[in-house]
């Protein structure tokens, strides 16, 4: 079923010594072995057949008890040993220590089509690295995490996979807002899938313990495994393996402010050095397009991973990897202009990110303060970020600038239309006039244009309502709700008109719902 099995991660980095499933500070190691819990009755919810084929693994396969048993920890697969990861993390700014695995365990590594691959299982029992947590996760998060892992991939965004979503037959007891009121919910395994799940505090635990000796192992090992165009393991090919890093990071923020996502805890061991969006928890979709927007609640007062604050966080995360990294490099100059290009980079990759969501090709001194204007306005009234960019390819430049109706053609993305009035009115007309001059200026037509808009402005997102109503049909044994979001998420640029419904603002019941609005990291 899984084929060519390689596990270069426990092949080459060192192992925990001791081999008993106990909470404890792992030292001089990047992992632990450990076997997934069994399960008491586990039932396969959905399998990603996408995913699944860029496994080699065939459709009627995935539909065995073997296959099952697998995915939920009650079957290893042969001639594999599973292992959980040891880092450390800054959290919310903070130095937390050594973190870990707490309840991931990783299955085995494997090849298909010239790809590597790491199988691991989210919510598969105690690790050493669970402090004093047990290691489970509950459905309502699982649905959330197999979910957005595949919507995020066909949006084109960087990140890790989902392959399964499954039953395991147990109750977990969860407090949802950490407010004192336990309940038993639905325990879940979601099966990850990820070419590699290290973290910015793999790096990081290593340097605090000043246990240099295996923090270069590991750089050593990720370089040769993932970075191949870096052809030396020393400073230089340390410097470079770092700027490949920002690079990717920056790459990955871009995309999660085209497409109004917000990760919701970015905190370092969350961070992939791959540029992969990892540890789906608290994220959120931006609804009201809103800067100051987070969707968790443990963040709710400090807003420190706000929307509009991620593409900073991404620079202060990648400090701290800096750090880390700098024992092996003693080169601070080095790092420090690499940090600093990210930063003219990131200004540089927003202007033309944006220009592309508003079908501006050639160069304009002043594109940069439309695009501000445009943000400013955003922020006037409650405005849907989706439905008003998907809407605005439709803006023909050809309309008469002094007609009142001309926010017509984007109307359906404000909350309360009614309150386009007086100044807030003027300020958009103003910003429309100046962008039906600028689009004078470009040689694409109306319908290229519009084309071009909607290869980057998606028309459906996975909202926080929708993956709610999976939830909760789920947890009354429906799961067709889950299989029709998963279907629709596959296209998320096309038309789709079949499930049209879904192409609709937040609906006012869902404002203030748990879940929908509030999201904390109990799983």
């Amino acid at each position: 079923m899984i084929k060519n099995i390689t596990d270069t991660f426990i092949k080459n980095l060192p192992s925990d010594i001791i081999l008993e499933n106990t909470r404890r500070q792992v030292l001089g190691a990047c992992y632990s072995y450990v076997s997934p819990q069994k399960t008491k009755k586990p039932e396969l919810i959905h399998v990603a057949k996408v995913m699944a084929k860029e496994l080699g693994i065939e459709e009627d396969l995935s539909t065995t008890t073997s296959f099952l048993n697998i995915v939920t920890g009650n079957e290893l697969l042969k001639n594999t040993t599973p292992y959980a990861m040891c880092y450390g993390g800054h959290q919310f700014g903070n130095w937390a220590g050594q973190l870990g695995d707490g309840r991931a365990i990783n299955l085995t590594e494997m090849t298909h089509n010239n790809k590597q691959w790491t199988l691991q299982l989210k919510g598969a029992g105690e690790t050493p690295y669970s402090r004093s947590a047990d290691g489970l996760a509950v459905l309502r998060s699982s649905i959330r995490e197999y979910l957005c892992s595949e919507a995020m991939f066909h949006l084109g965004v960087p990140t890790t996979r989902a392959l399964s979503l499954a039953l395991t037959g147990d109750d977990v007891l969860r407090d949802v807002l950490y407010n004192g009121n336990q309940a038993y919910e639905k325990g879940a395994i979601v099966c990850r899938v990820s070419a590699s799940f290290l973290r910015f505090g793999s790096y990081e635990i290593h340097t605090s313990r000043k246990d240099y000796n295996t923090l270069k192992t590991l750089v050593d090992y990720t370089i040769t495994q993932h970075f191949p165009a870096i052809k030396t393991l020393d400073k230089s090919g340390y410097i470079a393996f770092f700027k490949a890093i920002s690079h990717k990071t920056l790459e990955m923020i871009i995309h999660w402010q085209r497409v109004g996502f917000v990760h919701g805890v970015m905190n370092t061991d969350n961070m992939s050095v791959l540029g992969l969006t990892i540890d789906y928890g608290p994220y959120g979709w931006l609804e009201g397009f809103d800067y100051d927007w987070t969707p968790n609640t443990t963040d709710s007062q400090q807003k420190r991973y706000r929307f509009g604050n991620q593409p900073n966080i991404g620079l202060w995360n990648l400090l701290q990897l800096a750090n880390a990294l700098y024992p092996l490099i003693e080169d601070a100059d080095s790092l420090e202009a690499i940090l600093n290009d990210y930063n003219t980079q990131f200004h540089k990759q927003y202007l033309q990110m944006m220009k592309s969501k508003l079908g501006l090709t050639t160069i304009n001194d002043k594109d940069a303060v439309l695009i501000k204007q445009l943000e400013a306005n955003l922020h006037l009234s409650e405005t849907d970020m989706t439905i008003f960019f998907r809407n605005l390819a439709n803006y023909n430049k050809q309309l008469d600038t002094d007609n009142k109706d001309v926010l017509n053609v984007v109307n359906d993305a404000f909350y309360k239309p009614e309150e386009i009035t007086g100044n807030v009115l003027k300020r958009w007309e103003t910003w429309f006039n100046d962008y039906t001059n600028r689009l004078r200026e470009e040689p694409l037509n109306a319908s290229e244009r519009k084309s071009a808009m909607n290869k980057v402005n998606p028309k459906y997102v996975l909202r926080n309502y929708m993956a709610q109503l999976a939830i909760e049909a789920a947890d009354k044994g429906n799961y067709q709700l889950i299989d029709e979001l998963y279907t629709l998420l596959l296209k998320p640029y096309e038309e789709q008109p079949e499930y049209e419904k879904w192409y609709a603002k937040r609906p006012e019941w869902a404002r203030h719902k748990v879940g929908c609005s509030m999201l904390s990291c109990s799983s």
